[in-house]
């Protein structure tokens, strides 16, 4: 039997570890180890860079880059760079910024920016006697990290506040210190979690040497982090227009309406829908989030923690409709960043933030959260009115096409022929096989 374990792999060039790869996984998949280096950049400069983000790194994973054009927001017009697999959320994108261009576009508000990390605490003893501590040393606990903010500090960021919190009816023996941030244009991880392990050290050297604590009752450090729920740092995104103006594929304005609000209500409402709701939310905020070189996992993370921060899971945005006006609306909660990190190391993303005309941390979160609107829009359109697939296959039709090998010919027959016929992964097989036959 092949042994498949392996020491020092992270030490091997890339080329033996696809070698190593290739005949331990790979039964000597000659095809699949060259498609690895077919994959390399032809700058080996540029290589070097993408392997230097990750250990072990023998690739490249291609993505396509898109832009969803014509987006009104603020009065600024943006072509929003995204980058997605899915096969219509780009179209849907861009169709919603078409529609809402004539009809004052989207109108944003940052709320607020703040984050936070906490340090995370055992303590046994009375609880006065920890928050006394606290209240005593904690100015000196945020002078702790003044060295470690001073750029941080010139951007207009910096550590804002310190707080303790009694959690141990919850856990036992639980507290911990929650830590504010206002970090600017950066996503700020980094700095957060560096400044938190300096708090926490200070912390740890000053309970030490604290007389008023019982034998064995010192507080001890667990662990800090950054969190990435930012409920504190959220923008808001609303579109606005006459019932009227709604009118499309058969129905009124007010029987649109009717329906859209009808559809966003049932996600308010049943977490079946709105897992799938928010999940077309993320399309569009992933997309651009990814594109921008941002952590799409924290985002993620954060954003669904906030969408079930009333106890049940529910829609991200919110719709109605007042005096004969519509209004569709989202709320976000988006750390991200302008400076630091893949905005100065990965090229594509600097092109993404050239295309947006260069924005701070406030603007991105501003443009981050219209994609996710527009696209939560052009979703609940389709469902209420044609049926999300019919949008969806025609724009999966050249998916099905390479998918089934299908040869250029085939390809434009396809198109004209699926026009008036329903599409399905069957249905695209058949014709090819037929087509194809046909040529031969």
């Amino acid at each position: 039997m092949t042994i498949k374990t392996i020491n020092g792999f992270s030490k091997l060039s890339k080329k033996e570890k696809i070698k190593w790869l290739s005949q331990t996984f790979l039964n000597g998949n000659a095809q699949a180890a060259d498609l690895l280096s077919l994959y390399w950049h032809e700058d080996s400069k540029r290589q070097k860079r993408h392997d230097e983000f990750i250990e072990n790194a023998l690739s490249n994973f291609f993505l396509p880059f898109a832009i969803a054009p014509n987006f009104n927001i603020d009065g600024r017009i943006y072509a929003i760079p995204m980058v997605i697999e899915e096969s219509s959320v780009v179209a849907a994108a861009s169709n919603a910024a078409k529609f809402w261009l004539g009809r004052g576009g989207f109108k944003t508000e940052v709320v607020s920016t703040i984050k936070s990390g906490q340090i995370h605490l055992n303590y046994s003893g009375e609880a006065q006697t920890l928050f006394a501590f606290f209240e005593t040393y904690k100015k000196q606990l945020i002078s702790s990290v003044d060295e470690l903010s001073q750029s941080m500090i010139k951007r207009g960021g910096g550590l804002i506040d310190l707080s303790l919190t009694n959690e141990s009816e919850s856990l036992s023996d639980y507290y911990y210190i929650d830590a504010r941030f206002n970090t600017a244009d950066a996503m700020g991880a980094n700095y957060i979690n560096s400044c938190l392990e300096t708090i926490a050290e200070t912390f740890g050297v000053l309970a030490s040497n604290f007389g008023g604590f019982g034998q064995g009752e010192q507080p001890e450090v667990v662990m800090s982090i950054l969190s990435n729920f930012v409920p504190e740092c959220l923008v808001r995104v609303t579109v606005r227009c006459p019932v009227s103006e709604l009118a499309q594929e058969g129905l009124s304005g007010k029987e649109f309406a009717h329906k859209f609000v009808r559809a966003v209500d049932i996600a308010q409402t049943n977490p079946l829908r709105a897992v799938t709701h928010n999940k077309g939310i993320m399309n569009g905020v992933d997309a651009v989030v990814l594109a921008t070189g941002n952590d799409f996992r924290a985002v993620e993370a954060g954003i669904h923690a906030y969408a079930c921060r009333q106890g049940q899971y529910k829609s991200l945005s919110k719709a109605k409709v007042d005096q004969d006006h519509f209004e569709f609306s989202i709320e976000l909660p988006l750390a991200l960043g302008t400076v630091g990190g893949l905005t100065k190391l990965h090229p594509m993303v600097g092109v993404a933030l050239s295309i947006l005309q260069e924005p701070s941390a406030e603007e991105l979160m501003k443009i981050v959260a219209t994609a996710g609107l527009a696209q939560n829009f052009a979703a609940i359109r389709s469902l209420v009115t044609t049926g999300i697939q019919k949008g969806h296959m025609k724009m999966h039709l050249l998916n099905l096409l390479s998918q089934y090998n299908a040869q250029e010919s085939t390809k434009i027959a396809a198109i004209e022929h699926f026009k008036s016929n329903p599409i399905s992964a069957r249905s695209v097989a058949e014709f090819v096989a037929s087509h194809q036959k046909n040529d031969d």
